[in-house]
């Protein structure tokens, strides 16, 4: 295939040429761009938490009586709960779960210089010190959750409190990386402005209630500390299958126990709604993502295609001549194919240069991170084939067009 005769017809076509260049290029960068958020969304939404998430359901429980002994309430609920068929354990948190929104969190730093040296910047960032989320619960916590112990050990029953602060804890090996780049986390006392705080164990992950930024989503602790509020949030464990069941008797026997309470119908989920919840804007950003991009790709196809039918019956006359002195159906598929790929790849060329400006203006405006290189030859190669595959039906009616009847036709 001799490249001279595709480029003497483009020279003359130059402004429908262009026109399709410019929009292969438009297509390449926004697709790209598209692409690249897509796949930070799903990252986003496919996030463990670290937890046993197909076996947790969740009750919160609000008493609505004063002076009443919350402690010895929740004991009661417990012991309940824990009676019902299909309960594997159940415990009580005083805020929240991973995903669910509401947090408390504290400054915590490896030691008490660390901390004056925050105080002296004004900043977290750059001291060594986190602000880490706190988890609380009742015993049976990292069981019942189904975290993993990667060093240390649980709680011992005798470090339980039920008022004040406890004296030990057990933190991600996120927040551990963090606090102890250098050294073993295990054993060291945190810092968090009034009381040393020791680490008996460290687990693998447990996500923050809210997703801040990769990095920071996974610094959490937990606290030996029994929730005493009015309010507090019940936590089940149980086989899938079993939990919807399992919520709709425990919701039924906390009543039963102490009607002077308020159960809100919102809080009575397995935690799969909860995380459903959570992303739910993630999960209707991919869809129309998804689709901005199939529809652009479309309006591609369907331009490149209906400029190479186009060209097909203002060219019949040159068809017939070239099969008349001997070029076969294979030519002239392979010269509609290849015409087609230099127009694609001259957009293409200019879609990347397009794709890097689109993204400097979303980190700018909207700080996303920088869109990696491997995105462009990815966007190159569909456009490719997207191309080759929308010029083939109307290069395949030029090259099965007789010669005869093309040269008749003119």
């Amino acid at each position: 295939m001799q490249m001279r005769p595709i480029l003497s017809t483009l020279r003359r076509h130059k402004l429908t040429a262009t026109l399709l260049t410019l929009q292969v290029a438009f297509t390449c960068a926004i697709v790209c761009n598209v692409a690249f958020m897509i796949a930070s969304r799903v990252q986003r939404i496919s996030v463990p938490t670290g937890m046993a998430e197909d076996k947790l359901a969740v009750i919160q429980s609000t008493s609505i009586e004063k002076g009443e002994n919350q402690q010895a309430q929740h004991a009661a609920d417990l012991a309940a709960l824990r009676g019902l068929p299909g309960v594997q354990s159940a415990v009580a948190v005083s805020y929240s779960l991973p995903l669910d929104q509401s947090e408390s969190s504290r400054g915590t730093c490896p030691s008490k210089q660390a901390l004056d040296r925050a105080e002296q910047i004004n900043s977290i960032e750059g001291s060594g010190c986190m602000q880490p989320t706190q988890y609380d619960g009742t015993p049976g916590l990292i069981n019942t959750l189904g975290l993993r112990l990667v060093a240390g050990r649980d709680f011992r029953p005798d470090e339980y409190v039920s008022t004040g602060k406890p004296t030990v804890a057990i933190i991600t090996r996120a927040l551990a990386q963090h606090l102890y780049p250098d050294k073993q986390a295990l054993g060291q006392s945190m810092y968090d402005g009034d009381n040393y705080i020791r680490i008996v164990g460290v687990v693998d992950r447990f996500l923050r209630p809210n997703l801040r930024k990769p990095g920071v989503d996974d610094d959490s602790m937990i606290w030996p500390q029994r929730p005493d509020g009015s309010s507090v949030l019940y936590v089940l464990r149980s086989a899938p299958k079993d939990r919807q069941r399992v919520l709709k008797a425990a919701a039924a026997t906390l009543l039963k126990i102490n009607p002077n309470r308020l159960i809100d119908p919102g809080r009575v989920q397995t935690y799969t709604q909860i995380r459903a919840k959570y992303f739910q804007r993630d999960i209707t950003m991919i869809s129309l993502l998804f689709a901005s991009a199939l529809g652009l790709l479309f309006v591609s196809a369907l331009g490149i295609t209906g400029l190479a039918n186009f060209w097909v019956q203002q060219r019949r006359r040159t068809i017939g001549i070239r099969r008349a002195i001997g070029a076969t159906r294979g030519d002239i598929l392979r010269y509609f194919q290849t015409e087609n790929f230099l127009i694609v790849s001259f957009g293409i060329v200019l879609g990347m240069l397009l794709a890097f400006a689109l993204n400097l203006t979303l980190m700018k405006f909207y700080e996303l991170p920088r869109l990696p290189l491997y995105y462009l030859p990815i966007g190159a190669l569909v456009l490719w084939l997207l191309g080759q595959l929308a010029v083939l039906g109307p290069a395949l009616r030029a090259a099965a067009v007789p010669p005869v009847i093309a040269t008749r036709g003119v």
